[in-house]
């Protein structure tokens, strides 16, 4: 068990049965009165925000979580299946817990988080941008670039992105996972 004194960004905390990352933290000594720790945290499963204060001094459940390498394999009835490139286990991971899922395609390296103590999966990470190659999208015209004007273009997993009008079929992209978005137009 940790105490207050601990504290410190990206520390993983047990709240009443839920995991928080702390993503802020601010020891605060007042000039009257006992010291205490005000914390912003966000939820490992749902991830929304929390403002907790803390007395100083008193003991909080750390809990300990490892970051691995797994690359993506295929998808069945099961869920997702990834493995493990250092001792080649495979696990099944629900679609859920996969941010980003939209923009997996096979073969790529994914980030997954687990439980170091049970060993469970609480979170997959998709790198932060993406290649991917444009499957669909209308034909842009010449002079279109002088606007921010933007189209609909499917790339390969099957998933939908807002790009310039420039953008033509066959192209490939860079994709932002974590909202969706165009980052630039890969050069070949």
């Amino acid at each position: 068990m940790a105490t207050t004194a601990d504290i410190k960004n990206g520390m993983c905390l047990d709240i009443d049965g839920q995991y928080y990352f702390i993503t802020e933290f601010l020891h605060v000594k007042p000039g009257k009165g006992p010291a205490f720790v005000r914390t912003k945290m966000k939820n490992v499963v749902t991830g929304r925000t929390l403002d907790r204060t803390f007395n100083s001094g008193i003991r909080i459940e750390e809990v300990r979580i490892e970051r691995r390498d797994y690359q993506y394999l295929y998808q069945d009835e099961a869920g997702y299946n990834f493995m493990n490139n250092e001792d080649y286990e495979q696990v099944s991971v629900n679609k859920d817990i996969i941010n980003g899922v939209d923009f997996l395609k096979e073969g790529m390296i994914c980030e997954v988080v687990t439980h170091a103590q049970s060993e469970t999966i609480l979170y997959v990470d998709l790198p932060v941008q993406v290649a991917l190659k444009i499957t669909y999208t209308e034909p842009g015209l010449k002079g279109d670039t002088a606007t921010n004007a933007t189209k609909p273009a499917t790339v390969e997993t099957g998933a939908t992105v807002r790009v310039p009008l420039f953008i033509n079929d066959g192209e490939t992209i860079k994709v932002d996972t974590r909202n969706g978005s165009y980052v630039e137009r890969v050069k070949a």
